[in-house]
């Protein structure tokens, strides 16, 4: 399996502007820029698409790991909040509220952290991941 992510950059980095698009067309020519990246403009930005592909792939692999022990969540919701330091993403922080029936404290915690190792994000990014949750 191939997936795309496409971007493209026009001018200097402080007065450019660019866009990036998604293959699957859910995301298409959005706009991004340094005041979009290190300000607070209009637009998306790298860290920000990370930080949400990396909640994404986190929620389905916890999800999976619960199935395979005999869980079914009724939900799983994961934010990602990415640090970009000193020119790199150093920190990953997941925070994930959690909805499963009768699963123990314990248990969760084992099957969260194997998750947070696992999903394939993590594994790509070279920062420290850390992860926080609220089990209902």
């Amino acid at each position: 399996m191939i997936r795309k992510g496409s971007a493209e950059w026009k001018g200097s980095l402080k007065e450019g502007k660019g866009t990036v698009s998604l293959e699957s067309g859910v995301l298409k020519d959005e706009q991004y820029s340094y005041k979009t990246r290190f300000e607070n403009g209009n637009g998306t930005n790298p860290e920000e698409l990370v930080g949400a592909a990396h909640a994404g792939c986190f929620s389905m692999q916890l999800s999976a790991f619960l199935t395979e022990d005999g869980y079914e969540p009724n939900q799983v919701a994961t934010t990602s909040e990415i640090t970009f330091e000193d020119g790199e993403i150093t920190k990953s922080h997941l925070i994930l509220t959690a909805d499963v029936p009768g699963i123990d404290k314990d248990k969760f915690d084992k099957i969260a952290n194997k998750a947070k190792e696992s999903c394939p994000l993590s594994k790509l990014l070279k920062a420290e991941i850390t992860l926080e949750y609220d089990l209902k």
